[in-house]
């Protein structure tokens, strides 16, 4: 007789009002509710078996794969590899003492689980050294749940994690690591690869209790060509390189998917580990301005252009590109690269080069609306066909923000054109039948999944005689 029917058989000794279809059917409903990959039939009894107030004391495995692990299993061994681990952060017990914990997700040939190490095992020897893939052994820890109730390894004082160098079944980082176009909705503890599609920026904000936040926010491309939304929370521009050119291969660990505003998303935490391909240095880049506004702040917004008709965002808070205009062609060498988005400031070197045909201008750039596409940058050059509207949008935390939006067409399509804040005015002064050039509106997915362009702090709206 398996350990499983043992346990199963005592509980029936001690709940005798219960049947096995009734214990078999809440065995169910349990992996269920804490969700497929975290629980054996095993590890469901067991929790069932505290719920009702029965102790199973059957003798149990020491050591364990993790999708054996139960809530309330003490003094476990596992062998496993480091999936992503973060730095520790301190925080303070309700009766004000402080303590130190440390975040890291580990996982085995077929399944992942977090790991927390308390006070002094969040400092072990050597743990800094550690690195996505590594083989570790995890021994006497403890089992706990997290808030959805799922195990959760925990590694206290009588607890201790060491290095191993034995031979194991347990594949690689390079081994688990998915390319960003096969990833599906509901996925945890991923590890994704793709290339940087775009723009690279951080935000900050407020979240629903009132304490700061920040993100960084980019696109992954993948293999198909196609990219996707990714958001890293308690992440900012301190965790990646000052230069990180376009295209750039980049690989996340520890990462999960949720359906958002633009279909399927990327997410991640101050966990996440972010793997950026090669040693990269600044290099000298050579643009043609497209277009050019200060804005209140006293900074410069100028969009760019490259030979390869690449576009780029330049931000430059030291008034150096003022001196030139429209249509020059110049060379900088940036102080930060983040995709096509460049930073200029005091310690940046700018000059104006002879002209160069082979770097487009304004006029070349124009794409046509049919082949605009969801995370591109463009300029588009249309027809007002709608008078432009203006409206005020309740968001989530109640804050009432402005949008003005108007509705265009070239010869190949139509699409809207949306506004926010700052960028509403720009719409607000153009009217129907209007033929307008648009500079750097970024494509985003609108209402059912439809292509809009939303203007940015580097767009410009000029009338067309």
């Amino acid at each position: 007789m398996s350990e499983f029917e043992t346990l199963i058989n005592k509980l029936l000794e001690l709940k005798p009002e219960f049947s096995r279809s009734g214990i078999e059917e809440m065995i169910k409903q349990k992996k269920d509710k804490i969700g497929a990959g975290y629980l054996t039939d095993q590890g469901a009894l067991f929790l069932i078996a505290a719920e009702l107030e029965v102790a199973l004391s059957e003798p149990l495995k020491v050591e364990m794969d993790i999708k054996d692990l139960y809530v309330g299993a003490k003094e476990v061994s596992l062998e496993t590899r480091i999936l992503n681990l973060a730095p520790p952060k301190q925080f303070t017990r309700k009766d004000g003492s402080p303590f130190l914990l440390r975040n890291m997700t580990v996982y085995d040939i077929d399944s992942t689980a977090s790991v927390k190490l308390w006070d002094e095992k969040a400092n072990l020897p050597g743990i800094e050294e550690l690195k996505p893939g590594d083989l570790v052994k995890i021994i006497k820890a403890y089992i706990k749940s997290d808030l959805n109730g799922r195990p959760t390894i925990n590694i206290g004082s009588g607890s201790h994690i060491e290095s191993s160098h034995e031979e194991s079944d347990i594949p690689s980082i390079h081994d688990i690591t998915v390319d960003v176009s096969s990833v599906k909705e509901g996925q945890t503890d991923l590890v994704v690869s793709g290339k940087i599609d775009g723009m690279i920026n951080s935000m900050e904000f407020t979240n629903s209790r009132g304490q700061p936040g920040k993100a960084l926010r980019l696109r992954l491309k993948g293999t198909d060509g196609d990219s996707l939304r990714v958001v890293l929370w308690g992440k900012d521009e301190s965790n990646i390189p000052k230069i990180i050119p376009v295209d750039v291969k980049v690989r996340l660990l520890g990462v999960r998917t949720k359906s958002g505003i633009e279909g399927l998303e990327i997410h991640g935490n101050e966990s996440t580990i972010i793997e950026i391909e090669g040693k990269q240095e600044a290099k000298p880049t050579t643009f043609r301005i497209i277009s050019m506004a200060k804005l209140d702040s006293g900074e410069t917004m100028i969009l760019g252009a490259d030979d390869q008709e690449q576009l780029f965002n330049i931000s430059d808070s030291s008034e150096k590109m003022l001196q030139f205009q429209e249509n020059d062609v110049i060379e900088c060498m940036p102080t930060k690269v983040f995709g096509n988005s460049i930073t200029l400031d005091e310690n940046s070197f700018v000059r104006k080069v002879d002209d160069n045909s082979s770097i487009p201008n304004k006029s070349n750039l124009r794409t046509k609306i049919s082949d605009v596409k969801i995370g591109g940058n463009y300029c588009v050059e249309a027809i007002i066909l709608k008078v432009p509207e203006r409206r005020e949008i309740q968001t989530k935390n109640g804050e009432s923000v402005v949008l003005s939006e108007m509705f265009i067409e070239d010869d190949s399509g139509q699409i809207w054109i949306k506004g926010w804040r700052k960028q509403a005015r720009f719409i607000d002064k153009c009217s129907i039948g209007e033929i307008i050039s648009v500079t750097g509106v970024n494509a985003k997915s609108g209402l059912e999944g439809r292509v809009e362009l939303i203007l940015t702090p580097f767009s410009i709206i000029t009338k067309k005689n």
